[in-house]
């Protein structure tokens, strides 16, 4: 696509996703964003109009960065890091995840109207699923 993976590095201490190891990942990221800060800026496009394009921008930025991702060359130990990284931020989200649900479920029934945010149980089970069929994939492939 637009950018090289050998611009970029991924981030290992701020998060997901990649940051610019030189000019020219400094460089991609101006051209994105620049261009988009001004169209954002200008006052003649309605709000049709803007989130059209702020949708369309962000999708190809994210294609981009994915697409970099994938390329990006890393080694046997740099794979096992980050297999580890992940591992221990999902033990995490999921930790909370579950803190808050609880947290939910106490405080409304000390209320006397127990109520939880279904869009933290539905992540729960995204996450369940996602590790079974990962799971029975990775088991019957050839690794």
């Amino acid at each position: 696509m637009i950018g090289r993976p050998e611009w970029f590095t991924r981030r290992k201490y701020g998060g997901w996703g990649l940051y610019p190891k030189t000019w020219q990942g400094w460089a991609y990221i101006a051209a994105f964003m620049v261009p988009f800060i001004i169209f954002q800026a200008l006052p003649y496009w309605d709000v049709t109009t803007r989130t059209a394009v702020t949708v369309g921008w962000l999708a190809l930025l994210m294609l981009d960065t994915f697409h970099i991702m994938a390329r990006l060359k890393k080694d046997e130990r740099e794979y096992r890091i980050e297999a580890i990284a992940e591992r221990n931020a999902a033990y995490a989200m999921v930790g909370f995840i579950i803190i808050g649900i609880l947290w939910q479920l106490a405080s409304s029934s000390l209320r006397q109207a127990p109520e939880v945010d279904w869009f933290l149980i539905a992540a729960l089970f995204g996450g369940l699923i996602a590790k079974a069929i990962s799971n029975l994939v990775l088991e019957r492939s050839a690794l």
